[in-house]
């Protein structure tokens, strides 16, 4: 097995929404194809950088590309002769130095990503289903809870704009909603907390992210207005890589904090655990693993964290889209995040997919399935 081409072509997504920290309107993003020869066909695989993130293809092409492309047999196969995608990871790492990771470790996962999909093609198998196989020590499972992102800040969207997006997307399936936070004044972000607890019907089926947005001036306000509420999690409330301030916000706060979404290696997530206050079997990391070197290296991320008793179900892929459903099913992890009808053609899963009371159950296609995203696909089809 070889790789004999590896394409990548920017997107501008043209959106007009934000969040407490910047607009999406000059936001841009990745697509990439890696085709592989297994001896006997070629297989085409896919993969694009989250969105919200900046396309990144001068990486891609200086330096990773022509790595994977120059590579010997010895740097990247395993002994069955497939490519073993550790080794395709290391090959890019060559020349780089520690540090800085999220310059190189979107463009590398992205790689990575796509790298998978062509393999699970080549074996005729859905991505998940070869991630149980290659990675056997978790509960791998075809069924993943969904919970739904939106409400987002929009020029003219009103509250009862937000509670109309709400009860759309909880008549379409979804029972968990995730709304933006912090954007706003703290009193209209109050009221329109409340407005998505009343669409909703609870508490609990609602989560709040503040994109790391909260300032100096508000965010032990925002901890203690809304500390009574009983959200399900409430995400990203300061930088990062404050872990300071994750300690004070989660103190005041007392309930159920995320993040993890912009850390890219081992030692980020090792350190938000240690010195970042979060709580085991109650707060949660949202990896997004395209993002973050790949499906290999987070296998070792996961490894480290189980050393410090941290388990899987406290775990959840940030990303709504094929790729983290299926990272979500294939190491069984806690939950999947879903954004319909929010980044265009980068929106949600397969065209046929249905939600029943918040899951969905991923079919057989083989690889990561994008060939069921048929807007999406058409854009895969055309990457030169």
């Amino acid at each position: 097995m070889k790789i004999i081409d590896i394409k990548e072509n920017p997107i501008k997504l043209n959106l007009s929404l934000s969040n407490s920290m910047f607009s999406f309107k000059e936001m841009t993003t990745s697509i990439v194809k890696v085709v592989i020869d297994d001896g006997v066909n070629t297989h085409t695989g896919y993969a694009f950088n989250s969105t919200g993130r900046y396309a990144c293809g001068d990486q891609m092409r200086n330096r990773f590309i022509p790595r994977l492309l120059n590579a010997t047999d010895n740097d990247l196969l395993d002994d069955d002769g497939c490519i073993d995608t550790m080794k395709a990871l290391h090959v890019m790492l060559v020349g780089e130095k520690p540090g800085g990771d999220m310059e190189r470790s979107v463009p590398i996962g992205t790689i990575e990503t796509a790298l998978w999909d062509a393999i699970a093609k080549s074996k005729n198998l859905p991505l998940y289903k070869l991630l149980s196989i290659k990675f056997p020590n978790y509960t791998s499972t075809n069924k993943m809870f969904c919970y739904v992102g939106g409400g987002y800040y929009d020029v003219g969207k009103t509250i009862d704009d937000l509670k109309d997006e709400i009860k759309r997307n909880f008549d379409n399936g979804y029972r968990l909603m995730k709304i933006k936070i912090g954007g706003a004044p703290i009193k209209e972000d109050i009221k329109r907390v409340e407005a998505a607890i009343e669409a909703t019907g609870s508490a609990d089926k609602v989560a709040l992210d503040a994109n790391g947005g909260l300032k100096e001036t508000n965010y032990i306000n925002y901890a203690k207005e809304l500390s009574s509420y009983g959200l399900k999690w409430f995400e990203e409330p300061t930088h990062p890589s404050n872990f300071q301030r994750y300690n004070e916000f989660i103190d005041l706060y007392g309930n159920a904090v995320a993040g993890g979404e912009n850390l890219y290696s081992i030692q980020d997530f090792l350190n938000l655990t240690r010195y970042g206050g979060f709580r085991e079997s109650q707060d949660i990391i949202q990896i997004d693993v395209p993002q973050s070197y790949g499906i290999s290296y987070f296998n070792e991320v996961l490894k480290e964290l189980k050393t410090i008793n941290w388990d899987v179900s406290s775990i959840m892929p940030h990303g709504g889209n094929q790729m983290s459903l299926h990272i979500a099913c294939g190491f069984g992890l806690s939950m999947c995040e879903a954004y319909p009808n929010v980044f265009g053609v980068f929106s949600g899963y397969d065209d046929d997919y249905k939600l029943n009371e918040g899951y969905l159950e991923l079919n057989d296609n083989p690889g990561i399935g994008f060939e069921g995203q048929n807007d999406l696909f058409n854009l895969f089809k055309n990457i030169e």
